[in-house]
């Protein structure tokens, strides 16, 4: 990476980090610890269905999807969490399989949260943690069975070395689950999105640092790293109830005074509570929800 690069993508992160920083204790207070959307089906969708037992159901049937395997002599022993927030799946991970886990975030507020949360459930000795950069991490090679990333991807800018460095840390053999928001598949006239629809992507990155690209997209990164397995599967259905859930909990008296606590009176937005940037991209077909597994070769 060149220097220009590099130093924006420092930026990019501190930006990251610092709005985490916050906003990671507002979501604790409004959810707990699990920060990312949960899954509903047709036996799940009430009106409000608890958010944290939804996003609990999101891991569940992530790992069904993946086939991962309870097997004791098969099940995953050492697990990384990339960009794990306060550690919820890491710590969910980590007891379902009574196996060693790691978790990496960029926000140091985020970190030690998780230290503590971790030490309060009895886990120090299992499940760790450490402030890191997605695409340049510590681990050796092949150190993990099982790489579990939910809604992290969306904020990293160089997918390539992304996916090359979520391959390097797999082991022969290791299942790679990731969980994000794609923009939609080009057909095969296209090369790129329409203009609007560019513009519009535009404005909901430069608000939340994220940025998109397809399914098609991940999956043709996975074929260059010779995984295989590979799986994938559009949820948009399954996690469309979540942002009203959501929004229930965050203009909820309890949801405002959080806000208010954490960010104070004056950056106070009834436009950012009621999330509507991502949500409305969403529904009109522009960004889906999608799960992509895929096995590094043993």
């Amino acid at each position: 990476m060149d220097t220009e690069g590099k130093t924006e993508s420092e930026k990019m992160n501190k930006a990251i980090a610092t709005a985490y920083d916050v906003h990671s204790k507002i979501l604790e207070e409004i959810a707990g610890d699990h920060f990312h959307i949960g899954f509903y089906d047709s036996s799940t969708i009430i009106p409000g269905t608890d958010v944290h037992s939804a996003q609990t159901r999101t891991i569940e049937a992530a790992l069904r999807f993946a086939s991962v395997s309870e097997d004791p002599s098969k099940k995953p022993r050492n697990i990384l969490d990339v960009g794990c927030g306060i550690g919820g799946s890491t710590r969910y991970l980590a007891s379902k399989y009574d196996a060693q886990a790691k978790g990496i975030t960029l926000s140091p507020v985020e970190a030690e949260r998780a230290r503590v949360l971790t030490a309060s459930q009895g886990l120090e000795s299992q499940v760790s943690f450490e402030v890191a950069d997605a695409l340049n991490q510590q681990f050796e090679d092949g150190a993990f069975d099982l790489i579990w990333c939910i809604e992290c991807a969306d904020h990293i800018n160089d997918k390539t070395k992304f996916v090359h460095e979520m391959s390097r840390l797999a082991a022969p053999g290791a299942t790679i689950i990731l969980l994000t928001w794609c923009h939609r598949d080009l057909s095969p006239l296209e090369q790129d999105l329409h203009p609007d629809e560019k513009k519009l992507l535009n404005q909901t990155e430069s608000g939340n640092r994220v940025k998109w690209i397809s399914a098609a997209d991940y999956i043709n990164l996975f074929k260059s790293c010779s995984l295989q397995d590979i799986n994938y599967a559009d949820w948009s259905p399954h996690v469309a109830p979540h942002y009203a859930e959501m929004r229930k909990s965050t203009l909820s008296w309890k949801g405002i005074m959080s806000y208010i606590r954490h960010v104070g009176w004056r950056q106070l937005s009834i436009r950012a509570l009621m999330m509507p940037s991502l949500f409305d991209r969403f529904k009109n077909g522009q960004l889906k929800y999608c799960i992509l597994t895929c096995q590094k070769p043993r």
